[in-house]
């Protein structure tokens, strides 16, 4: 099965109604899937901060949201995380392909990819780093944790991990 399909399988066994994402070239796969699931509403997103208040609004509707986004963007949210999804507690997961690491092929991608983690460790944010393709078993209880505790997460996959995609 691919990790693409591990994903979604995630996504459905937690009762995530609602999506956003911006387009990653990594998360094509995984994007695709989302658009054929007849239970999941998704919203395309011009920016990462955008897609969190997208996804603010779905909680407050009683939707269960989950953003699928770059790390290259994670600055841009950096308002949204704190004075909306962490203030008010809404659970958020957040699907991240983590550009920038070894194995990634775009130059500019890596800047952001030294900043990354110690931007959400600086937002209290637990964040999980996937390197392999069996790493997406660990999403269920991932994603089931992040509704429970009403917070947002990070899951950090890099280019190894989309090899399994």
């Amino acid at each position: 099965m691919s990790v693409n399909d591990v994903i979604m399988e995630a996504l459905v066994e937690n009762k995530v109604d609602f999506v956003t994402t911006v387009p990653c070239k990594q998360l094509a796969g995984v994007i695709e899937k989302i658009d054929e699931e007849p239970d999941i509403y998704h919203i395309p997103a011009n920016r990462e901060d955008e897609g969190m208040g997208l996804c603010a609004g779905a909680h407050l509707g009683g939707k269960r949201p989950a953003i699928i986004m770059q790390n290259t963007a994670i600055g841009v949210t950096i308002n949204a995380l704190a004075t909306l999804i962490q203030f008010y507690r809404m659970p958020l997961p957040m699907l991240i392909s983590y550009r920038g690491e070894v194995g990634e092929p775009v130059a500019c991608q890596v800047e952001m990819a030294v900043h990354t983690k110690a931007l959400l460790n600086q937002l209290s944010i637990p964040t999980y780093h996937f390197h392999k393709p069996e790493d997406a078993n660990e999403l269920t209880d991932i994603l089931s944790y992040c509704y429970m505790s009403k917070k947002p997460v990070a899951v950090l996959m890099d280019a190894t991990f989309w090899k399994g995609a």
